[in-house]
């Protein structure tokens, strides 16, 4: 199928394939808002539901301390719940 034909969703999907992103990444490669490209991944799992493939997850991480342990994998706090450092990586996704 021609690049051009290819949904945007369908376009973020093959690039999960390819290698994982956070939510900012794909909405700058895509040229669309972060909530959008978080909006498309949450899409993409449910698509992957009736096929062999799953929607991987590596957490937020804080990059001061390397706390991991966030009650919500698919957002990025705004702060580490253990040592307050606001430099929290956001989380990743792939298709795997």
């Amino acid at each position: 199928m021609r690049e051009a034909r290819r949904t945007t969703r369908q376009r973020i999907a093959d690039q999960l394939r390819e290698e994982p992103m956070a939510a900012g990444t794909i909405a700058n490669v895509f040229e669309i808002q972060t909530s959008d490209a978080l909006t498309h991944v949450e899409h993409i799992a449910k698509s992957l539901d009736a096929t062999d493939e799953q929607l991987l997850v590596a957490p937020p991480e804080c990059e001061e301390c390397g706390f991991t342990d966030f009650d919500d994998l698919t957002n990025r706090p705004s702060r580490c719940p253990e040592c307050k450092c606001e430099s929290v990586a956001e989380p990743a996704y792939r298709i795997g």
